[in-house]
Formats: C-alpha cells, structure tokens, sequence
C-alpha cells in the first residue's frame, strides 16, 4: 500500500522547481515491497483501482488519495537491484 507519508512534496519545502519524491520505506522481513503506479486522467485511474478490485488483486482502499504531479515531475528512488517495467495502455474516453 502507497501511503502518503511517502510522498514528499518538494513545495512543502519550499523548493518548488523539485519533483515530487516516491521514497520506498522499509518492508518487513520475508516480505519484498512492490510499488504500483497508475498515472493517467483521474477518471482513468479510478478506472484501473476499480478493474484491479474487482480482479480481487486490491481493495480500493488499499490505494493512496489522487495525488496532482507538480510540472517538475516526480522522482522514484530504487533500491539496488530494483528494476522497471512499465506497461502503456490505451483506454475509450467516454464523450
């Protein structure tokens, strides 16, 4: 679970050309903490938090609050030996 403690704004700082930091805590042992990220319209994000319940993958208040992206971004830290895969998906916008 994604919780907001984690999220450090770099405008709380006063340091607003920063982006926003994704910090990863420290799991519990035996356990490996995997980081889910859905970026998209807020729409579209309720969308896959709602698909992904229904899958019975997580409860839909397992999820953090929508957090807005400053215009800098956001900045994710690994830990050695992370790595990344990132799956890009298209969606109907419903008009």
């Amino acid at each position: 679970m994604l919780c907001l403690p984690y999220l450090v704004s770099s405008a709380r700082r006063g340091e607003a050309t920063n982006p926003l930091l994704l910090s990863n805590p420290e799991t519990q042992l035996g356990r490996e903490r995997l980081r889910h990220l859905v970026i998209g319209s807020p729409e579209g994000v309720r969308g896959v938090i709602n698909y992904l319940h229904l899958l019975q993958y997580a409860e839909q208040r397992e999820w953090s609050q929508f957090v807005t992206i400053p215009p800098s971004g956001i900045l994710i830290t690994p830990e050695q030996g992370e790595v990344f895969s990132l799956l890009r998906r298209d969606r109907q916008i419903d008009r």
